[in-house]
């Protein structure tokens, strides 16, 4: 099974953590430095960090001096905010044996068991703060950040099939 995020969610938390990272010292940060610092187009920064602001989660301010902040202390803004500032809401509406075989309308046999993995997901993400990643990233650059067990591997690249 796959499990990824879009293109749109994986630049929204880049930018959100690179925001994240430099709070502390309250600088404003330019769009093309968070697009240089996480490896984001330069093209698509401006429209992931316009739905960051519309959502509440960042500031923007013109000008010179200007830049972009977060609105709030990273502790307060969630992965599940970041992700749904620019995908909307993370629950399927439709049967995920797409199509069949459902014998009811709205509900199958795989419905309960799919709707509590769901939940669980939304509920990690909404439990994790950018002030998290940021502590995670710190760690995972300090080469001290230890995964935890019950975690799968591997984390990135390919899989083989059994």
């Amino acid at each position: 099974m796959r499990l990824e995020l879009g293109r749109r969610a994986d630049y929204a938390i880049r930018a959100a953590v690179d925001l994240a990272r430099h709070a502390a010292d309250g600088g404003r940060r330019k769009a093309r430095d968070i697009a240089e610092a996480m490896e984001i187009p330069s093209s698509y920064v401006p429209q992931i960090l316009a739905e960051l602001v519309r959502a509440g989660l960042v500031s923007s301010e013109a000008g010179r001096s200007g830049g972009y902040v977060l609105a709030r202390p990273p502790d307060q803004i969630s992965l599940l905010d970041v992700v749904q500032s620019v995908d909307g809401e993370m629950v399927s509406t439709v049967c995920v044996l797409r199509g069949g075989p459902c014998r009811w309308d709205d509900m199958c046999a795989v419905h309960v068991p799919w709707a509590r993995a769901q939940q669980a997901m939304l509920v990690s993400l909404g439990e994790t703060s950018l002030g998290d990643l940021v502590e995670i990233d710190a760690a995972l650059e300090g080469g001290t950040y230890e995964v935890p067990d019950d975690v799968a591997r591997p984390l990135h690249g390919p899989t083989t099939a059994a």
